[in-house]
């Protein structure tokens, strides 16, 4: 299905003419409002905005949303054109008000944007729910800037439906290099381990993330979707706030990611997805999730600083299983 030619290490995920007809059995379509039980677990392939009001009551514990930013951008068969900041807050608010409904009281609610589109996302945000927090992360990766600053970050506000919210701390820890390592009198290690390999520490998770890697083409969750977020990322957003079992809703899919990390991470998902190759590649995407649930970057409990550790893979026998290995050169 994809012509163009690659690199012999690149793992962009693609897909063959023969994987789109298998693949596009298993996609779910509404033309009745729909249970729970009939949409736990699939992707919708159709357009959000034609099925909203189909979607069930406050069953939702965790909302992810990464719609288009305010950029025109071509996503395969679909272009977004920008527009004027308030025409941008208008359509935003168009569709976000309306997956409210959708929400448990105790639900928590990450969308993403840049500093384009930021005003109008705050304004929303804040009329419908209780805007917690805005993460920074660093995305490095695009074209450099010679009259202006390099764009290298984009932004996730953390929004609650209510104060009764479920975050949980200690499974976002971050495993950090302790570069000037402390003792206390005794001469042992303050806060820190001292291992044979290196100095580390547990540390709190804060509002920058610094990481995070984009997926590349060298990477085995890499698609060509435009802008398809990381399974780190993800898996930082639904560990911290949904428990086991918990339900995570995404209405602008793309190619899978937090319905990948859900699943991985023992949640149940919903996905809509209008364009079907990119569906498609979220149900393929699923279906190597039931042999490998490794997370690069996220290993034993814990996340790791970007490229502090190894994708260690034997692509010749099992190019889509990775064993994560720290890796602890400074």
């Amino acid at each position: 299905m994809n012509a163009k030619v690659r690199a012999p290490r690149n793992r962009t995920l693609t897909l063959a003419p023969d994987e789109v007809n298998a693949y596009r059995m298993n996609l779910a379509h509404l033309s009745a409002p729909a249970k729970l039980s009939q949409i736990e677990n699939k992707i919708i392939h159709q357009n959000l905005f034609e099925i909203l009001n189909w979607l069930p009551h406050a069953g939702v514990d965790l909302l992810f949303l990464d719609p288009p930013y305010n950029l025109t951008k071509t996503f395969n068969t679909t272009t977004f054109r920008q527009q004027t900041l308030d025409e941008y807050q208008e359509w935003f608010e168009s569709w976000f008000a309306s997956l409210m409904k959708t929400l448990k009281p105790t639900a928590s609610v990450y969308i993403c944007g840049d500093w384009r589109s930021g005003s109008a996302i705050q304004w929303v945000a804040s009329k419908y729910l209780i805007v917690q927090n805005r993460i920074t992360w660093e995305r490095e990766k695009g074209r450099g800037a010679k009259a202006n600053w390099k764009n290298s970050s984009e932004d996730i506000w953390f929004c609650t439906a209510s104060e009764d919210y479920y975050f949980d701390v200690e499974a976002v820890k971050l495993k950090r290099r302790v570069i000037a390592p402390y003792k206390d009198e005794n001469g042992n290690p303050k806060d820190w381990e001292e291992t044979e390999n290196g100095n580390y520490r547990l540390t709190h998770p804060s509002n920058l993330w610094t990481d995070v890697s984009v997926p590349f083409w060298s990477m085995p969750e890499n698609t060509d979707h435009p802008t398809q977020k990381p399974e780190k990322l993800l898996a930082k957003i639904i560990l911290a706030s949904s428990r086991a079992g918990d339900l995570v809703l995404d209405p602008f899919l793309g190619s899978g990611t937090t319905a990948v990390v859900a699943k991985k991470l023992n949640r149940k998902y919903i996905g809509i997805e209008l364009d079907e190759m990119y569906a498609c590649l979220a149900q393929k995407r699923l279906a190597w999730a039931e042999r490998d649930t490794s997370i690069q970057g996220y290993a034993n409990g814990v996340f790791w600083e970007r490229n502090a550790m190894n994708d260690a893979r034997d692509s010749a026998t099992h190019p889509d299983t990775a064993e994560l290995v720290p890796l602890f050169e400074i």
